[in-house]
């Protein structure tokens, strides 16, 4: 009975087994290079904004472990937004949530001040999250 299964709902799955492991990947990266780039010597530009480039290819390839029958450019749309969302956040101040960005997974997820250069890098990050995943999915279709 194997001709009865459909092959199409397996697709979804393996698409987003494979974004989320290139998403742990590159939280590995990201975590090397906050925890390792000034003892290694590294800029604070590019540790700077090398994480926030790498942030935005995290929440590209998330979307799209959530949403694995969007395009490309639909996932890259909302990882746009939710990058947005998140930057701009940090104008508001509140007390509770300032004290969570004082924390390591605050600093990490959400930041600590605004800058609209991290847009710059969250575009630069969206943009190398897709042409990963086109990368990746044009390998496993070769």
């Amino acid at each position: 009975m194997r001709g009865a299964q459909p092959d199409r709902p397996v697709a979804p799955l393996r698409i987003s087994l494979i974004r989320a492991a290139l998403a742990a990947m590159v939280i590995i990266c990201g975590l090397s290079l906050r925890w390792y780039g000034f003892p290694l010597g590294l800029s604070a530009f590019v540790v700077k904004y090398g994480g926030s480039l790498l942030w935005a290819t995290m929440v590209f390839l998330l979307v799209g472990v959530a949403q694995p029958r969007l395009t490309r450019t639909q996932i890259a749309a909302i990882a746009v937004v939710i990058a947005g969302v998140v930057e701009f956040s940090r104008l508001v101040h509140t007390p509770w949530l300032d004290a969570f960005r004082l924390t390591a997974a605050g600093a990490l997820l959400l930041g600590r001040i605004f800058s609209l250069w991290n847009l710059a890098a969250y575009a630069v990050g969206v943009a190398f999250g897709a042409w990963i995943d086109r990368l990746v999915q044009l390998r496993r279709a070769g």
